[in-house]
């Protein structure tokens, strides 16, 4: 996919008018920021956009996030556990004090 985010007014306009008028090429919009398919079309009109508004847009090529791949079991059970918790105000770190469940001192140093 690619990200293209905007960081003006006139660059914003732009997007949002080239996204209502190819909406086959756009995955997903989030205001000053929009996902488009990744085909060489869309590219094309990312660059487009660049052009007319210079550093005002940003194009990034992303990839999804696979959560099976990328992060441990632990990680994910101890998400789902704190999801699932009785006290909704427990803070992460004292709901996995004494657990099994990883520290998050140790989660923040840790790479994906």
């Amino acid at each position: 996919m690619l990200l293209v985010v905007t960081y003006s007014a006139a660059a914003r306009t732009g997007l949002r008018n080239l996204c209502r008028r190819h909406e086959s090429v756009v995955a997903r919009r989030f205001g000053r920021a929009a996902l488009f398919d990744e085909t060489v079309y869309a590219a094309f009109l990312a660059l487009r956009l660049r052009e007319s508004h210079g550093g005002d847009v940003q194009i990034e090529r992303t990839e999804p996030f696979n959560e099976f791949v990328a992060v441990d079991d632990e990680v994910r059970g101890a998400a789902a556990a704190y999801a699932d918790r009785s006290a909704k105000s427990t803070p992460y770190a004292a709901f996995a004090a004494g657990t099994e469940h990883p520290d998050p001192d140790a989660m923040r140093g840790r790479e994906l």
